[in-house]
Parts: structure tokens; sequence; C-alpha cells
């Protein structure tokens, strides 16, 4: 492996692989750079001098401007680079003839058939509270019905969450929506969903959000309504159990796959190695007619005109437009900087703005045609790429897409973290040393791309993809780790 990489023959800045002492000197391309100051894993360094209020440029694009002039083989990172984001930018249409797509891959898994045509990955049944009054009943009923009914079914798993009262317009419409998504899920073979009574977030209001084709797996109790609630959950969830218990696997192609692509805790390298191995995973699901589902809108700012100048049509370019500047204005509404990105986790692993961090971000999606633009809470509906809205934040994104319909998840990470979500959610690591440190996290280690290259990792991934479609557990799943969280965007009462 070399010691350091330069993605773009345009680019003044080079990625550290390793770390690197002060004093060594390397080659990069055919370029000698004496390095002056130590450089660590996934860091930037100059390939030549660059002079203050010069753009710094990596992947080809600029990731912001340099506030000092810089040295060839010195640190470039927060100390002299600085971010040139705006929240008022103009974006152009302009698209351009994509790639040829990839020869489909002759993949196929073992999926569970749903009444709507859709597939599953599991067949599981999702109990949700309507509001967090009754979480921890969802919870409780959860775990017993789980521990009566092993082996029948994939799993009984209750999402608790803290909303659904207090809440007004928007906010309480952003609950109610992902709710309702949540329980069309394919893959919940039955659902429960539990409210108070009391609540903003009323049965009834949630239900007609609901198709009605898709009711009929759906049961609904009101806790106030009933004397023994507990109780009378569990006979829900039993007659919920008796609908689609011992349901077969049966042989799917990859077209019914749902996939939900996210980058967590990034680092350097990031962009490198797992957000565009993802992006490869993208391609291949995408090229068998199957749907990806990117998210994240902040971090996608600076690279937004890469993602516009795919969109499949005029309606689909205008509607990303929107959706980015109703995002910045939501940002400039609430009185921070549209640039307010990366998080210190970022920046400790080598990410210096946003800029840099979206550039990196946007490979996940591949070079898939951008076919539709989905609201927080909207379904993915069509093959190919859906931009949906939601903000970066873990948690809130991967509940979002598989809100969305996503059935696996690709979580890139050069961080780590424990976190699961009720899609199965595949853990990829940028670097190796973390798979190896956190191999209880971590499901795929994407940093032997920089050994074995791209092409065998992307073959090995493809298999993990399969075999988690097919029923094979994750990491996050075998520990336990499934929750949810919902985007709060209003006033509390």
């Amino acid at each position: 492996m070399t010691d350091a990489i330069r993605i773009h023959a345009a680019d003044n800045v080079a990625t550290a692989l390793g770390d690197l002492a002060a004093g060594s000197d390397l080659t990069v391309g055919a370029v000698r750079i004496p390095v002056r100051e130590a450089i660590a894993r996934g860091h930037k360094f100059a390939l030549a001098p660059i002079a203050r209020g010069e753009r710094i440029v990596k992947y080809g694009f600029p990731i912001g401007i340099a506030t000092a002039d810089i040295a060839a083989g010195a640190h470039v990172h927060s100390h002299n680079l600085a971010t040139a984001l705006h929240s008022d930018d103009e974006y152009a249409y302009a698209p351009t003839i994509g790639a040829p797509s990839p020869t489909p891959p002759s993949h196929s898994f073992m999926g569970y058939a749903r009444a709507d045509g859709r597939a599953g990955t599991r067949n599981e049944i999702w109990v949700l509270p309507t509001v967090g009054c009754v979480g921890n009943l969802a919870a409780r009923v959860a775990r017993i019905a789980g521990e009566r009914h092993a082996g029948c079914i994939d799993g009984v798993h209750a999402f608790k969450h803290p909303f659904g009262c207090s809440q007004l317009g928007d906010d309480l419409g952003h609950t109610r929506a992902l709710l309702a998504a949540l329980a069309q899920h394919p893959n919940a073979g039955g659902v429960l969903i539990v409210g108070l009574g009391c609540e903003s977030n009323q049965l009834g209001p949630l239900l007609e959000l609901i198709a009605p084709e898709r009711r009929a797996n759906i049961r609904t109790l009101s806790a106030q309504a009933v004397e023994d609630d507990e109780a009378a959950c569990l006979a829900l969830v039993d007659e919920l159990v008796a609908g689609c218990a011992n349901m077969p696997r049966t042989e799917m192609p990859l077209s019914r796959l749902v996939l939900g692509v996210k980058c967590g805790g990034s680092d350097g390298l990031s962009g490198l190695t797992a957000n565009p191995l993802v992006g490869r995973m993208a391609d291949a699901v995408a090229a068998a007619d199957g749907k990806v589902v990117l998210t994240e809108i902040p971090e996608i700012f600076g690279a937004e005109q890469m993602l516009m100048d795919r969109a499949a049509s005029r309606h689909v370019f205008d509607e990303t437009v929107a959706l980015v500047r109703d995002f910045k204005e939501y940002f400039v509404r609430n009185g921070e900087p549209v640039s307010e990105n990366p998080s210190p986790g970022n920046i400790a692993g080598g990410i210096t703005t946003l800029e840099e961090k979206s550039l990196g971000a946007v490979q996940k999606g591949g070079k898939v045609p951008l076919v539709d633009v989905r609201r927080y809470g909207g379904e993915a509906t069509l093959p190919g790429l859906t931009l949906l809205e939601a903000p970066g934040n873990d948690a809130v994104s991967s509940t979002a897409l598989t809100a969305a319909g996503a059935t696996i998840i690709l979580f890139t990470t050069g961080r780590g973290t424990p976190l699961g979500f009720p899609a199965p959610t595949l853990k990829i690591a940028s670097n190796s040393p973390l798979a190896t440190r956190k191999a209880g996290w971590i499901d795929f280690d994407a940093g032997q791309v920089l050994e074995a290259g791209f092409d065998k990792a992307a073959d090995a991934l493809l298999d993990l993809i399969v075999a988690t479609a097919s029923g094979a557990a994750t990491k996050a799943e075998r520990n336990e780790e499934r929750d949810i969280a919902i985007w709060k965007s209003g006033v509390t009462l």
C-alpha cells in the first residue's frame, strides 16, 4: 500500500493512508514531497505551495479557501483551510450523459413476498407507539410476544420515541408521516399501532395516511379504552403472528431490493474507500432495476450540483433545487450557517469543511440517475436513485431511510457506532484498524480496498448484502440495537 493518495489530477492536496512522520519524504504520483509535520491517517497535506486565498482542491473540486500560506508537505486542516459555502448558491440545469449502466449482477436473494408486490428481507411484527407515553407498554409487549412466538417469525420489535404529544402543524405532521410509513414497511409481516387516547397524534388521522390495501396486517389499540392494555395488545400481536407465521422465503431478483445508503462518523478515508464502494453497490442494484435511497441533505451542501446534473428530468432537477434551498432556509431560519458541519469526530478523522465531507458523501449514490425526490416520510417508488428529505443525524436519517422502504441500509463509518435501525443495517468501516478494533460493531472492512482493490471488495460486499437480505443477522441485530428517531422540527407545547 502506498503512503498517500492524490485522488484527482487537479488536486493540490493528497490524503495520508497511514500516519506519516515529520521529516519523511514520499512520492505522490511523480511528485516528491518532504513531509514537514506529522500527518495522521486520513488527513491532508499540500502537494505544492498554496497561497493564502487560493482554492484548495480535492476530488477535483474546491473544498474551501486557504486562510494562510501553506508550504508543500504541510498539514492542511482547520488551522489553514476554511469553507467557502454560503446559503444563496445558484444552480444550473445542465444534465450530463452518465456512464453506461453496468451489467446487472446475476445475484438473487431469498426474501418474503408481500401482497402488494414488494419484498421483505425480514418477517417481523412491529409495535409502534403513537406517543411516548405508551412507549414502555409497547416495549413490554414486544418482549413478551417475542419470547412467546420465538421460531415462527423473525422477531417482535417495539420502536419507542418521545413524540406524538405537545406537537403542532408540520412538526406533528412529520411524526405522523414517519410512523405511517414505518407501519407499511415490507419487513413487517404485521404491525400493532398503540395509542394512549388523548395525544395529538390520534390514531384516526394516522391511519388515513396508510394505503387501504396495506391495512390488512395492521391492528390498533387505544390504551385508555381498555381495562388491561397489556393483555389486549398481546392478543392483537397473537392475531398478527397467526397471519404471517412460518412464511417461507422465496428466491427474488435484486430488482426487488430497496437499498438505503448512509454515512455516519466519517473520516478522511470515507470518501476514498467506504463511500465509493457503497456507490458500486448502488450502481449494481440500480442496474438490476432496484431502488436506491440517498438522504442527509445538509451533507450534500457543496456537492449538490453533481446530483442535480444526474436528474432524469427538469422536474426532478427543480424538485432537488427546492429541497436543497428549503433545507438551507431551515438553517438560516434557526440562525445557523449552512456550513455548520463537519462534526468533531469528522474533524478528528481528517475532514475539514462541509464541501470536503459532501464530495465524499455523495459517492454513496454511485453513478445512478436521480429519478425522484421525496419529502420526509415519503416512500421510494421508482427504480434508480431517490433523494429523500432528512437531516444528517444518524438515527433520524436512517429511520427516514427505513420509512422510505429501505429493506437493507449500508452505513459507512470511519469512527464507528453501535446504533441499529428497523431495517437490517450493515456497518462498513472506511479503515481496517476500526474494523479490527470494533469487530462487534462492524460488518465489513472497506479498508481492504487500499490493498485488494475495488473489484474484489465489491464482490465481497455484494455477497454480504445478498446473505443479509436472505436472513443473515447484522452485528446490530445480534447486539439487539434496533431503534428509531423522529425529526423534531417545531415548538413543543
